[in-house]
């Protein structure tokens, strides 16, 4: 895949959430069940999906990617797509389908089932070390992946791969390591120790270099952390606030709703309101 290879790496600074979650994802849906609907050739798809503003890579049946767009080559500083278009086999991928464990999703896709990875780690440093770009943009991101079978004449056709970033990270490896390891424990309480321990570092010192690096604090870093995801179900019309705070491991009573009115200067049901969901 345009970010999968050998194994996983880590990164710092976070990436754009809000818009991709809760824009570009439906579109992408949107659009490709259009494409599922019309008798376009290969060249048209292509010429479209070359257009759309988001990271897109389509695979034939048999694994082998066929195409990259412009957004998806741009995302990994590719600057020739024959570098991975014909010579990288998904299906055929040990990393992908074995150590980061997505064989069942992945194959389920090439068996004609829509769906979605989430929180894929993209191991920035493989492709780099296979030669397909010359420099790192990013130290690594997490991304969601939506897999979305094209069909025609009743075969399968194709497989396309649309990437919603989540979070991106730049920066100072062992800082961005930090970022990355409160981005994916972040429910319950923030535990300093263990972000710690998992980069190496005594507390104090990740403290330091944490708020030099970021410009705050990691505790404060975890708590906007837990926010963005109540945003995230905040934004699902079919969760009351209480639920979408309970679905974050959160009471919409407690402190997370002072949190919330503090890093977005408005309360949930305000926020809901500019969604146009009250």
């Amino acid at each position: 895949m345009l970010i999968m290879s050998k194994a996983k790496k880590t990164k710092a600074k976070i990436g754009p959430k809000g818009k991709t979650a809760f824009g570009f994802e439906t579109q992408a849906s949107e659009l490709i069940k259009w494409f599922q609907t019309q008798d376009v050739n290969r060249e048209t798809l292509f010429q479209v999906m070359d257009m759309f503003p988001i990271p897109i890579e389509i695979f034939a049946p048999d694994g082998t990617t066929v195409y990259v767009n412009r957004a998806g080559m741009d995302m990994v500083n590719l600057k020739d797509a024959s570098l991975l278009v014909g010579k990288y086999n998904l299906l055929k991928d040990p990393v992908c389908m074995d150590e980061l464990g997505y064989r069942l999703e992945i194959g389920k896709a090439f068996n004609g089932e829509a769906l979605m990875i989430k929180g894929f780690p993209a191991p920035i440093q493989d492709v780099l070390d296979r030669g397909v770009i010359e420099e790192k943009p990013w130290e690594a991101a997490t991304m969601d992946l939506l897999l979305y079978p094209i069909w025609k004449d009743d075969k399968l056709n194709f497989v396309v791969c649309v990437f919603i970033i989540r979070n991106m990270y730049f920066g100072r490896p062992d800082v961005a390591r930090a970022k990355e390891f409160i981005d994916t424990h972040w429910q319950g309480e923030y535990d300093k120790e263990a972000v710690a321990n998992a980069v190496n570092m005594s507390v104090s010192q990740l403290y330091s270099l944490f708020k030099q690096h970021v410009g705050m604090p990691p505790g404060e870093y975890h708590r906007k952390v837990i926010i963005e995801h109540i945003k995230e179900k905040l934004a699902d019309k079919n969760l009351s606030i209480k639920e979408a705070f309970a679905a974050c491991g959160e009471d919409s009573q407690g402190w997370a709703v002072k949190v919330f009115k503090e890093v977005t200067g408005i309360s949930p049901k305000q926020f809901r309101e500019e969604l146009n969901l009250l």
